[in-house]
């Protein structure tokens, strides 16, 4: 590994890997649960957990689901609706069912091992190029890079590349540009130190739209820095193009009907594609009129329209139009579900703002 002494010599490009190193060693985080392990299983919970999802959600979901399933042999013998309901609330609910898929992938066709290379563990199910790197770095000091959407900022400011990462190529001769940017040499450590201090760099320095160049440990061979254009990288012609939508949640609530406490709600499990695909929901519906064809008139008048929920997904602004109606302990309900008691709803996957929404019904 080459010190920061000696890289003073060396071309700006190539002071990155040891800067980055040395900063990460000093500066970055270290108190991360999943960190300070080479244990496949973990690193790859992680990773997959902060897909799109921010460090301070983690921390609550990584703990729990480790508890109840400490290792891939565990996870793969779950239920999938046991995995659904520990991931509820994390939102991307595919990468939960492709992370169950992946599981039962490493233990049917690998003898419950990790393969120990990013290429091999791209094969298995969910697991994309950079997640493999990330395993494949920590855990075994493959000479690889990462190459998520907060490295790909730092990287393209770091290299002023001008790129347009809304196209394939340009992403593909970045990738190889990160692949250059690699410490020469690496030992185990050094790819760790470096593959987190990629992490780190552009969680709490590099920011989207506040970066804290100040803070910055490559900040002297840093190219738009130097040109003062930092916010002009990355270049990414393609927005996002976000549709608004309007769902009707039928809510059907009865007592139990065996006489036990509390209440039951009428549950779907939703299509295995699309919003929410396998999780738990009322009966959803296109428009009011809808709902309503879909229940005996007498029982019209009896619906209680409740506040509207927003919810936010990648591409879409959902809006919730929630219609509770009690019905008797012995009636059939509409459409085809099933009931569930109010106090098994945690076994169940629901989509956050649906567990949040039955947990908020007045009584």
């Amino acid at each position: 590994m080459v010190s920061v002494q000696e890289a003073g010599a060396l071309a700006p490009q190539a002071l990155f890997a040891p800067y980055l190193i040395t900063w990460q060693r000093h500066s970055g985080r270290s108190g991360l649960p999943w960190q300070h392990t080479r244990d496949p299983y973990r690193v790859w919970l992680s990773e997959v957990m902060l897909q799109q999802t921010q460090v301070s959600t983690v921390l609550t979901y990584y703990p729990r689901f480790l508890a109840r399933f400490p290792d891939v042999q565990a996870l793969a013998a779950a239920a999938p609706d046991e995995v659904m309901a520990l991931w509820a609330g994390l939102g991307y609910y595919s990468r939960a069912r492709n992370l169950h898929r992946c599981a039962q992938a490493v233990v049917q066709l690998h003898g419950g091992v990790f393969p120990a290379t990013a290429e091999g563990l791209q094969t298995l199910p969910g697991i994309g190029a950079s997640t493999a790197a990330a395993i494949a770095a920590f855990c075994h000091g493959e000479r690889i890079s990462i190459l998520d959407g907060n490295v790909r900022r730092v990287l393209s400011r770091l290299l002023a590349f001008d790129g347009d990462l809304a196209q394939t190529q340009p992403q593909r001769e970045l990738w190889a540009l990160a692949q250059s940017l690699l410490p020469v040499a690496p030992t185990l450590d050094d790819m760790t130190a470096y593959t987190q201090g990629l992490m780190d760099l552009g969680a709490t320095v590099c920011l989207r739209s506040k970066p804290l160049c100040p803070r910055c440990p490559v900040q002297s061979v840093c190219r738009a820095h130097a040109s003062d254009e930092v916010q002009r990288y990355p270049v990414k012609t393609r927005r996002l193009v976000r549709r608004f939508e309007s769902w009707w949640l039928l809510v059907l609530r009865s007592s139990n009907a065996d006489g036990k406490a509390g209440t039951r709600y009428w549950l779907q499990r939703r299509p295995d594609k699309g919003i929410w695909a396998e999780l738990y929901c009322p009966p959803v519906f296109a428009d009011e009129a809808t709902l309503l064809a879909a229940l005996p008139e007498v029982l019209h008048a009896q619906l209680q329209a409740l506040a509207p929920v927003a919810h936010s997904l990648t591409h879409r602004e959902l809006r919730l139009h929630p219609m509770l109606l009690e019905v008797a302990p012995q009636a059939d309900a509409w459409p085809a579900g099933q009931w569930v008691d109010e106090a098994d709803l945690a076994a169940y996957g629901l989509p956050a703002p649906v567990r949040l929404l039955l947990q908020a019904l007045p009584g």
